[in-house]
């Protein structure tokens, strides 16, 4: 206990807590918008299965009414403004919960990251480095979660490719989408965007597994003697 000049005795301050995980408030957040961002997709399905079945006749002689046209182009507005909302709400949220997890992750193993807990939120954000930078942010959590044991590492890897793998193929899509000059091009722009849609359905999924599995593994009261995975 140190002393002042005056010689009177004054209690050391407190040191700082450890970084604590992400609470489960934040985690039922992921889960849900997660949730959320895949119905969004689901819509998406839908209204490809509508694209679809609005073409009538097959290869030069392929054609759409204009009422279905109409209709169909309606329909996709919807879906766009419905998936944007989805991505943006997951999106802050999933940010949010992966800095904390950062946080924890770091305060657990201090030597088993190569940039700081800031580099949770701005790697996201970085262009074309944001396809690699929050994949090894995960896999060195994931790792420091393990906390020595044995485990696999295929959530991370099945959540991230399939993620990666929707977003690019989307992104094709959608610049498809928008040079497509006539209904066979159209078809087949609609037909990419679906299995990029199906592709985001399997990555959401993936991401609540990664998401809980994670979060439990990081929590206080974990156990590390115990096996954290058995696949």
């Amino acid at each position: 206990m140190p002393s002042s000049r005056s010689g009177v005795l004054r209690p050391r301050p407190p040191l700082s807590a450890p970084a604590s995980g992400p609470g489960r408030g934040l985690l039922a957040g992921v889960c849900a918008l997660l949730s959320a961002a895949a119905a969004g997709d689901l819509f998406s399905l839908y209204a490809g299965v509508r694209a679809h079945s609005a073409v009538e006749g097959d290869g030069e002689f392929a054609f759409v009414s204009e009422d279905r046209w109409a209709a169909l182009d309606m329909l996709f507005v919807r879906v766009n403004q419905v998936q944007v909302l989805a991505f943006v709400a997951c999106a802050a949220v999933f940010i949010t919960w992966f800095h904390q997890v950062r946080r924890r992750a770091g305060a657990l193993e201090p030597a088993g990251f190569r940039s700081g807990p800031g580099w949770a939120i701005g790697a996201w954000f970085v262009p074309v480095a944001c396809f690699w930078m929050p994949y090894r942010i995960a896999v060195q959590a994931w790792t420091a979660g393990l906390r020595g044991a044995q485990g696999a590492f295929w959530p991370v890897n099945l959540w991230w490719a399939s993620f990666a793998g929707s977003v690019l193929l989307g992104q094709y899509a959608s610049l498809r989408y928008q040079r497509a000059e006539d209904l066979g091009a159209f078809v087949d722009a609609v037909t990419l965007g679906m299995v990029a849609d199906a592709l985001n359905i399997v990555a959401a999924g993936a991401a609540v597994y990664f998401a809980v599995r994670l979060t439990r593994m990081l929590a206080p009261e974990s156990n590390p003697a115990q096996p954290l995975l058995n696949a």
